[in-house]
């Protein structure tokens, strides 16, 4: 059951869209979210919608704060990002810039299931991790230099703070020895201007419809590098190896094929460029996911977090060009 306070923010935002003008409530309940939005479902006489509404302090055990702005350039990410991979983004119904919210459709988990669900259960399919490159890549190709898209997206301080500080930087604070590396990923990161990035591909942030991969929770969208959204994904595979050890090869083929599809598809720039930059930023992240502001949820075990330590600390001290050189060490502490 959601507060009475909740309820009627989220009718209000329903009734500034033109949704709902009836006099009895809709049946409405929260849906499982990420840490930096409350997310529901609301079943309206035309179908369901889902409403999602930013939080400033993120849940998470440190403090974490992000401006709720953010909400405004995740619907502008929605737009763009439809231009060039229709079927990859839900269709956004309305923006309420009042509440901080986004009203879109309601996509059934019975015929768009998530992609994390699936992975935890060893329901790893190549075609899906290969479509999930090729419609990432779609995305950063449509908007590759782009300087009207450049000046929709002022987001740089955005992804500073929910992105470069809590990942790199915090993680920094902690291995002080690989401090100059770290901090000097976060400024590279954010001086490369290239195309529109997401900033949150995560299998948590991915449905698998019938028409391909859906992302969503684009609250960190920057124009920036596209190695980061690569890397940020090929990252969630890799911890999977840790997270259900059976699986560990079927997710580092999930990788080799993500990262194949993806790769196949660079023509704004040279390719073996942008996987230089994915491979140097990758150990970072790996990194910042034991040690930073959000740490994975399902690696408790002091040995798992000490492998991540090991692969991630000795590639950030020697850096690689190639995806395949971290694939390999991490394939070596992790398969069975």
């Amino acid at each position: 059951m959601t507060a009475p306070a909740t309820d009627a923010a989220i009718l209000a935002v329903l009734r500034r869209a033109g949704l709902w003008n009836i006099s009895a409530d809709p049946a409405m309940k929260p849906l499982t979210g990420g840490v930096s939005s409350d997310i529901w479902r609301v079943d309206l006489p035309d179908g369901a919608v889902a409403v999602k509404r930013a939080l400033r302090q993120l849940r998470v055990q440190k403090d974490w704060q992000a401006p709720v702005e953010r909400n405004g350039f995740e619907a502008a990410w929605m737009e763009e990002a439809r231009r060039h991979a229709p079927s990859a983004v839900p269709k956004l119904l309305h923006q309420d810039v009042i509440a901080g919210a986004l009203v879109m459709n309601f996509l059934d988990p019975q015929d768009h299931p998530l992609w994390k669900a699936m992975l935890m259960e060893g329901w790893v399919v190549m075609d899906h991790a290969w479509a999930v490159g090729l419609a990432l890549a779609a995305v950063h190709a449509g908007t590759a230099g782009r300087t009207e898209v450049a000046e929709t997206f002022p987001t740089d301080r955005i992804f500073h703070d929910i992105r470069l500080e809590p990942y790199l930087l915090a993680t920094a604070e902690l291995h002080p020895d690989l401090g100059r590396q770290l901090r000097g990923l976060a400024r590279s990161t954010a001086a490369t201007k290239i195309a529109l990035v997401h900033g949150d591909v995560s299998p948590k942030n991915i449905l698998i419809g019938p028409r391909g991969p859906v992302f969503l929770d684009a609250e960190c969208a920057w124009f920036g590098d596209p190695a980061f959204d690569l890397a940020f994904c090929l990252n969630h595979l890799l911890l999977k190896c840790l997270w259900r050890r059976p699986s560990a090869e079927a997710y580092l083929s999930a990788f080799d094929a993500l990262a194949e599809a993806y790769l196949a598809e660079v023509v704004w720039e040279r390719r073996d460029r942008l996987e230089e930059r994915t491979a140097a930023l990758l150990p970072g992240l790996l990194l910042a996911r034991v040690d930073g502001k959000s740490p994975v949820e399902y690696l408790h075990a002091p040995d798992d977090q000490d492998k991540v330590r090991k692969v991630a600390r000795h590639f950030l001290a020697h850096v690689p060009d190639r995806l395949a050189a971290i694939r390999e060490a991490w394939a070596l502490e992790t398969v069975i």
